[in-house]
């Protein structure tokens, strides 16, 4: 095996060990999310893309060469050529030649075909770790939703509560103010009704008062004249 095979069976290896740890259930795609967070992974990934291109290219480029290997030894095997009836071991080089061709182009192939999905299955790890991410901050929120709306609801309660024994206390002091609003009008009513018989007594006391004044007016006039009288008689007397 060349030096390149070696190094692509040796990368084979790798991959395939790579993606045995991935699909361990011990560790979650928030626990690679994490390992995936490291300062040395952020300080590769820079390089990460041109490593992983290139990566492609070398091996679509073996994989090619393997190809040609393959359909070059299939086509001297099925060839009746002169040169094997002079070498009796001539048909199991080709075979030999056409195993390791063969061999080559699964390896590079798998290589090629592993390297794919390990990064298919990386981008989709991050996309677990990021959706189990929202949707445990999406469930956080809904709790805290739920709690608020429950506290929302048993203040709404409360205040239906504070309402209806306000609005029953309000029932109840209207109910008392149209009762004194009852009794302060039939008060005033019968303040009115006796201001109307106190000014029909005023009138009538002013009315005797009037009579009385007149009354004692003449009698005033009459005591007048007959104290001028009594005071006229006997000076009469004594002229005579």
């Amino acid at each position: 095996m060349g030096l390149q095979w070696t190094a692509v069976a040796l990368f084979l290896y790798a991959e395939i060990a790579f993606i045995l740890i991935l699909c361990l259930p011990l560790l979650s795609a928030q626990r690679w999310q994490k390992i995936f967070k490291w300062q040395i992974w952020s300080m590769m990934s820079s390089y990460w893309n041109k490593f992983f291109f290139a990566m492609i290219i070398i091996l679509v480029v073996l994989f090619l060469d393997a190809v040609r290997e393959v359909r070059k030894y299939s086509a001297e095997e099925t060839t009746s050529d002169p040169q094997a009836q002079s070498h009796p071991n001539f048909h199991d080089h080709v075979h030999m030649m056409l195993f390791r061709a063969q061999r080559n182009l699964y390896l590079s192939g798998f290589s090629l075909f592993q390297w794919l999905v390990i990064r298919r299955i990386i981008t989709l790890i991050h996309q677990v770790a990021l959706a189990q991410g929202s949707g445990a901050a999406l469930q956080t929120q809904a709790e805290g939703a739920n709690e608020a709306a429950q506290k929302y609801m048993a203040e709404n309660q409360k205040l239906k509560e504070a309402l209806k024994d306000e609005a029953s206390a309000k029932s109840s002091r209207s109910r008392l103010m149209r009762e004194e609003v009852e009794k302060a009008t039939k008060d005033l009513r019968a303040a009115d009704d006796a201001l109307q018989k106190s000014r029909v007594e005023v009138e009538a006391m002013k009315k005797q008062t009037q009579g009385l004044t007149k009354e004692y007016d003449r009698l005033l006039k009459e005591h007048q004249m007959l104290q001028e009288s009594a005071s006229n008689g006997p000076e009469g007397k004594k002229d005579q």
